[in-house]
């Protein structure tokens, strides 16, 4: 596909005017959800709990169950439980082992772990880890289907999708984890459901640490913080509401035509806990965000800003360490993309409540959390000047360039959203990939998509023509795109052949046929 910029923008009908909308597109970004998003909010139906009440959980980390032939072993249950998320209410969950967030797994870089995964839920699901360097069987194909250990009926659309190595009851993922320290998460990926099972609690970290990382002195510890942050809406009883189509998973994908720009929810969540509160030295700490929402963007900020010094200072990207520290005063989220920042909490006099808000955001949505600094302590973190020796690809060295488009379109007889016009199909490859070598990837989009690719992160070369943006350095596998606009990207495919995909991480979309698969060799 060869496509110019001016000849993509009228192929999508796209126009700017103050923003950027599309013709006959209903409601891409509600006044009510906030600037900045592709999305309709959808609003609770019960009170929204106090904010800043909640003391921040952090996640339980795995134990291994084992070890074998060189690699550590772990066993994660998915099942329905009943947990208090919003206070005074219990909300039903799809947990990894009933947990949301799911446990951390922790790994180092060199030493492969196995994931099995038993699947007690009512539906069938696919495990995706996310920043993986995996091979293609283990990578969570959205065709590949774990069913649940007593059987299921599927239907319709869900039956269709049952051509990929199925299986009942158990899998094992094995991960070679031959990659840098880098914050991974995991997370459902079962085709045409995907939205629904990770609103309903499907998401939990992956750590991966090295040596390198660990000399440079960096926060760590209890000063070592995942956020997973993203947002939901509440029943008046307390489940979980969103607007799927047919609420079993079982039969009809997609939600409610009002919706399918992607679904936004009106309480934040950080580490499954409703705007919570942490108590924190009057130090420095790594915080490790990363945004789990199905479609929200967030412009996180720190409220008051520090007396001295920038609010963040990004250490690493999606893929892991950055070359040398970035400073800044706000960062922007997309969907699926993970931010390692360090926050000095040290220039903040004792007693200082520090609240991290979003700019992109309104009402109850524009704050995320909130930080009290509770001690004086003693602190011996480093920031080194630089952090890693990164590699440079060469986009010079390029002999390959595709080019794709991210647009509403057909999806059967329904509207949806597609990829070069083409809605997914499983069976299609819509790129031979040749392992080792430097391609240039153009995405062109109409609205607000996350790209994510599958299998080796990227480096961003440019953004319609020019530099790459602020918040784009480093290693990424999710790269967030604006409306009516076009990014560049450096990609080497060098650890595994077989089948993976590209696909917005918006979920909706995702779910709605905004998904392709490459081929590698």
């Amino acid at each position: 596909m060869t496509l110019s910029r001016r000849g993509f923008l009228g192929l999508t009908g796209l126009t700017i005017a103050g923003g950027a909308g599309v013709g006959g597109m209903a409601g891409c970004g509600s006044r009510a959800a906030g600037s900045g998003q592709t999305a309709e909010l959808l609003t609770s139906s019960l009170a929204l709990p106090r904010r800043f009440t909640v003391a921040l959980p952090i996640p339980t980390v795995k134990q291994p169950s084992g070890s074998a032939d060189g690699a550590d072993l772990y066993e994660i249950v998915q099942r329905e439980a009943d947990l208090e998320i919003v206070p005074g209410f219990q909300t039903p969950v799809f947990g990894y082992d009933g947990s949301f967030p799911g446990p951390t797994i922790l790994s180092r870089r060199g030493r492969p772990i196995r994931v099995r995964h038993t699947n007690r839920l009512p539906v069938p699901t696919v495990v995706h880890l996310h920043g993986g360097h995996t091979p293609a069987e283990s990578d969570g194909y959205p065709v590949d289907l774990l069913l649940p250990e007593g059987g299921v009926q599927l239907r319709g659309d869900a039956a269709h999708d049952m051509g990929g190595d199925v299986r009942a009851g158990s899998r094992v993922h094995s991960y070679p984890m031959d990659q840098l320290a880098a914050t991974l998460w995991y997370h459902d990926h079962r085709m045409d459901f995907t939205a629904p099972q990770v609103w309903r609690g499907l998401a939990g970290f992956h750590l991966v640490h090295d040596e390198e990382e660990e000399g440079l002195g960096l926060p760590s510890g209890e000063r070592d913080v995942p956020l997973m942050i993203c947002d939901r809406a509440f029943q008046s009883d307390g489940q979980f509401r969103y607007p799927a189509i047919d609420p079993t998973m079982l039969e009809r994908r997609g939600v409610q035509e009002d919706y399918m720009e992607g679904v936004l929810g009106d309480v934040i969540l950080v580490n499954g806990a409703p705007w919570p509160m942490l108590e924190v030295d009057a130090a420095r700490y790594r915080l490790r965000i990363l945004n789990a929402s199905n479609a929200r963007r967030y412009d996180l900020r720190l409220d008051p800003a520090p007396n001295r010094g920038p609010g963040f200072v990004q250490i690493g990207s999606d893929g892991g360490l950055l070359a040398a520290p970035i400073e800044h005063a706000s960062i922007t989220v997309a969907a699926a993309e993970r931010f390692d920042v360090v926050v000095d909490f040290g220039t903040y006099p004792v007693g200082s409540e520090v609240t991290l808000r979003n700019a992109l955001g309104s009402g109850s949505t524009a704050d995320v959390m909130r930080f009290r600094v509770v001690r004086t302590a003693t602190d011996d973190s480093q920031l080194p000047e630089k952090l890693t020796e990164l590699e440079r690809l060469a986009p010079a060295d390029a002999q390959i360039h595709r080019e794709w488009s991210f647009s509403r379109g057909a999806v059967g007889e329904h509207a949806g959203w597609t990829i070069n016009g083409l809605a997914f199909d499983p069976d299609r490859m819509d790129a031979e990939v040749k392992l080792g070598e430097v391609e240039i990837w153009r995405f062109f989009t109409d609205l607000h998509h996350p790209v994510h690719v599958h299998l080796n992160s990227f480096q961003v070369v440019g953004r319609n023509g020019g530099d790459p943006g602020p918040f784009d350095a480093g290693w990424k596998d999710t790269v967030d795109i604006r409306p009516a606009e076009y990014v560049d990207v450096a990609v080497r495919f060098s650890d595994h052949a077989g089948k993976f995909l590209m696909h917005c991480h918006n979920l909706e979309h995702e779910d709605m046929a905004m998904m392709s698969a490459f081929r590698t060799r």
